[in-house]
């Protein structure tokens, strides 16, 4: 079994259910008293979205450096970053890590094509909603990205940071999230991504029509494949 560096904190909320699905993911293939062989390097998350709320993506970017070195050192054979948004600063971490990190994208798109969805919708905080990096490595795979609306997009956005990563959890939150959903749906999306590790513990697969896919879920289980595949370089 390879050893998983998890980058979190960010929040600490989405990082305990990381560490929770890890695990029991791992225990259930393997079963008997079987757990994960991981390292969890949390940075404090009002640093990171003091960074990202003036763009000093930079200093970001430094700081998530800082945490992989760590992790490489500790003995990680490879990387998870426990968020969606600060996948922007995948560059700079891979520019001074050795191992490799397991692009939460690019495993949501592999579920993506699995389930025969060509054009999805995409919930999550406003850098990834409206920024290119993230997208683009779904374009890149053959799929159409639908985002809701600015005013839709500023409420998405709020309801992350002032409700779910604080843990709490509203009915009205959910009833909006679920009215966006329906909106990306009748523009032609056959599915949803679950674009924050933290949307999933709002919304879940009976408050939509069409797939749903919980980056957090599908990154964690990811993590757990390449942890447990044999004969595989890490």
């Amino acid at each position: 079994m390879k050893t998983i560096g998890l980058i979190g904190g960010m929040s600490w909320e989405s990082t305990a259910l990381y560490y929770r699905i890890i695990n029991e993911e791992v225990n259930k293939r393997l079963g008997e008293l079987h757990s994960a062989k991981c390292l969890l390097y949390s940075v404090d998350f009002q640093e990171i979205e003091s960074c990202q709320a003036t763009g000093d993506w930079e200093k970001a970017g430094e700081i998530l450096s800082k945490s992989a070195h760590a992790l490489e050192k500790a003995g990680a054979d490879f990387l998870i970053i426990c968020t969606n948004t600060m996948h922007k600063v995948v560059p700079a971490i891979e520019a001074t890590t050795h191992i490799p990190i397991l692009h939460i994208a690019n495993s949501t798109a592999e579920q993506i094509k699995q389930r025969n969805c060509n054009k999805v919708g995409l919930l999550g905080t406003n850098y990834t909603m409206e920024q290119n990096f993230y997208i683009s490595r779904l374009r890149e795979q053959g799929i159409q990205v639908i985002i809701p609306k600015p005013d839709e997009r500023e409420r998405v956005n709020a309801i992350i940071f002032n409700e779910l990563c604080l843990g709490e959890i509203k009915d009205a939150s959910r009833t909006y999230y679920k009215e966006v959903i329906q909106g990306m749906i009748d523009q032609g999306a056959e599915g949803i991504i679950l674009g924050c590790t933290e949307i999933g513990l709002l919304i879940g697969q009976d408050d939509a029509q069409v797939p749903l896919f919980d980056t957090a879920k599908i990154h964690a289980i990811a993590a757990v494949n390449k942890a447990l595949t044999k004969g595989e370089e890490a």
